[in-house]
């Protein structure tokens, strides 16, 4: 009785992230858009975190029915791939250093919004299954969550620069903290993999 239901847990997890996929896929290329138009370094570090989460949940749906140490191996591949929207966001602080230009703030703070409604949306979804299949699913929900907070700052952001401080460092201070909160992430999963893997050779 034990397999059914376990099995029927796999199928319901694998149609949750194809769809947190699918969603963070779509506004990827919103978020991106917006960001390239206005210059935004958080809407730009924040684009490529949704596409790095699309990447996550793909590979969680195509891994559910590997063995525990096949698992364990791929979210350590995971924990790599999550690195990526950091460097990437740090990079395009640093270029926008050279020019500091304060993003447009009622299409930075209307992005945010968007994104925290796609990204809250996915978190609720991701939440029950937190907990299964160990640190695959942990680094999806870690990656909607972290998000979720990214975007309050972004919203924030915008605020910030539409009515107190016409400045670029609101907008690249939010750049600079996502990408090291996507660094933390990388590390818990790493970590959670690296003792799955030591636990399933055992």
């Amino acid at each position: 009785m034990q397999e059914p239901a376990m099995a029927r847990d796999d199928q319901a997890l694998r149609r949750t992230v194809i769809i947190v996929a699918l969603l963070n896929c779509a506004y990827f290329g919103i978020e991106f858009a917006v960001g390239l138009a206005i210059g935004s370094v958080s809407l730009f570090a924040d684009s490529v975190d949704f596409l790095e989460d699309a990447s996550v949940n793909f590979l969680i749906a195509f891994a559910l029915g590997w063995s525990p140490a096949a698992r364990a191996r791929l979210a350590m591949l995971l924990a790599l791939i999550l690195l990526a929207p950091a460097l990437a966001g740090l990079w395009t602080a640093w270029q926008k250093l050279t020019s500091p230009v304060a993003p447009a703030p009622i299409p930075l703070t209307l992005a945010g919004l968007g994104a925290l409604a796609v990204n809250l949306s996915c978190a609720l979804m991701l939440a029950k299954f937190r907990h299964h299949s160990g640190s695959l699913t942990k680094a999806a929900f870690l990656s909607a969550r972290n998000d979720a907070i990214a975007n309050i700052a972004i919203i924030a952001a915008g605020a910030i620069t539409a009515c107190l401080w016409r400045s670029a460092w609101p907008d690249l201070i939010v750049g600079c903290g996502i990408a090291i909160m996507n660094a933390d992430a990388a590390r818990e999963v790493w970590q959670a993999a690296h003792e799955e893997h030591k636990a399933a050779r055992a």
